[in-house]
């Protein structure tokens, strides 16, 4: 499969990258290293499976459901349509969802809002990002939506009195993807490559998102 231009919409995983409130903070030590007589170079990885750009599998919100190792592969790469909610200064709900002139049949959206420029620096959390509002989630759901993401570290608003958004997505088994950095992407059709770390049974793992076009 050949593209004229492609993507990497993946947040680079480094120390001193926001993480979720109560998350461990990202490090990367060494435990390996050739300069000091190690015969190689070798990394450890200590982080939560929600750091970066990450995706979100049923069993993070819903207890005894399907972890992210059993995502259906079909949802993961195709087309998808990068919608352009910059103007927004709310929550996404069924009357923006409406407006945004998203085709019938389509399967996979990716929102690029304000939280974009969040990853210029990247370094301190912020609780003002915009959400998938729980009524948007189910517009989605009622339309058949396969995969949906957003970019900030959660597709659901900071604190909410219960995980709704999350709760309608992941019951209907909707892929989440959170974290994306879309500041260089212009809206429109894209084919998407959405790939979590396989982790057996777990809740959530990093993933590196790539889009192509022609």
């Amino acid at each position: 499969m050949n593209f004229n231009e492609l993507f990497d919409i993946s947040v680079s995983l480094r120390p001193g990258l926001a993480v979720w409130p109560g998350d461990p903070a990202l490090e990367l030590p060494k435990i390996g290293v050739i300069s000091e007589g190690s015969h190689s170079n070798v990394t450890r990885i200590l982080a939560s499976a929600h750091t970066g750009t990450h995706m979100d599998a049923p069993v993070h919100f819903i207890d005894g459901a399907t972890g992210i190792d059993q995502f259906p592969l079909d949802a993961l790469v195709g087309t998808v349509y990068v919608l352009d909610f910059t103007h927004l200064d709310h929550h996404i709900g069924p009357t923006d969802l409406e407006a945004c002139g998203l085709l019938a049949g389509a399967e996979r959206v990716l929102f690029k809002t304000t939280n974009s420029v969040i990853w210029e620096d990247g370094t301190e959390f912020r609780r003002d990002y915009i959400a998938l509002a729980p009524a948007g989630a189910q517009w989605l759901v009622d339309r058949g939506i396969k995969l949906v993401g957003i970019d900030y570290l959660s597709i659901e608003e900071f604190e909410p009195a219960r995980p709704d958004t999350h709760y309608t997505l992941l019951g209907k088994k909707v892929v989440i993807v959170e974290g994306v950095d879309l500041r260089g992407i212009e809206p429109g059709e894209y084919t998407i490559f959405a790939l979590p770390i396989k982790i057996k049974d777990a809740d959530g793992a990093p993933a590196r998102v790539l889009l192509g076009r022609n």
